[in-house]
């Protein structure tokens, strides 16, 4: 019997690739990455690049949550931005999402994104620890 699981909620963007939501083994969870898409119509969210940062963190949370976990058991993420000059809106919108102590992280700065968003965000979290 696998300890394998595949993680997958309405209440975040369906994949747009070949790949899953969340993939769970034993209690660590995979969080793929997250763009700023509205689960509901899978549409870009409007807005700047504050409120692409809020929705990404708000559909990584919902994953989370689909999962049986929660941010605060996030370990690590990957931040995935088109410009490094959003790095100080990203450090707030975050600090909205994770409270101390914070997750292990990476931010780095890419030349392009899927459908053209700013910012992208992925995970690894434990459960039941």
């Amino acid at each position: 019997m696998s300890n394998r699981a595949v993680i997958n909620t309405d209440a975040a963007p369906e994949a747009i690739g070949t790949y899953s939501q969340a993939v769970k083994a034993g209690n660590t969870v995979y969080l793929s990455g997250q763009i700023p898409l509205v689960p509901e119509t899978m549409q870009v969210i409007e807005g700047d690049f504050e409120a692409q940062a809020v929705r990404v963190f708000e559909n990584l949370k919902a994953v989370c949550e689909a999962a049986g976990g929660s941010m605060d058991e996030v370990v690590k993420v990957n931040l995935y931005l088109t410009d490094l000059a959003n790095f100080a809106t990203v450090n707030e919108v975050m600090a909205r999402y994770f409270t101390q102590p914070y997750p292990a992280r990476a931010a780095v700065q890419v030349a392009a994104l899927p459908k053209g968003v700013a910012f992208e965000a992925e995970g690894v979290m434990v459960v039941g620890d």
